[in-house]
């Protein structure tokens, strides 16, 4: 039948299924003191992003501050998603929680996902 939609569910509620989930983004800021886990982390981090269809746009940047403050020895990660529940599959994933093992405690951050 002509102009009738389908509809899907997401974590925002109904959506048409011509229309595409919003994308979602891990934003991270962080200090790293004892830096003998990076290499580690970055890697399984890399490979738990990848797994869920993640992509880095920003890493281990200190970003221009406009207003406000940025400490200097604080660093920017931003990932983006396909959409809000890829994200936070990869924030439960068990590779990504390997990562985090591998900080042993040493990985000081904010982190927070944003849906668009």
């Amino acid at each position: 039948m002509a102009g009738r939609l389908r509809f899907s569910w997401s974590s925002r509620g109904p959506v048409a299924e011509s229309e595409s989930p919003l994308a979602a983004y891990v934003i991270a800021e962080f200090t790293v003191g004892d830096s003998t886990w990076v290499e580690t982390y970055a890697s399984l981090a890399t490979q738990a992003t990848l797994e869920h269809g993640g992509e880095y746009l920003a890493r281990g940047v200190v970003p221009e501050t406009l207003e406000g403050s940025f400490d200097p020895d604080e660093r920017l990660a931003i990932l983006r998603f396909p959409d809000v529940d890829a994200a936070r599959a990869w924030y439960s994933s068990e590779t990504y929680s390997k990562a985090l093992a591998a900080t042993g405690g040493a990985l000081r951050r904010r982190l927070f996902i944003v849906e668009t």
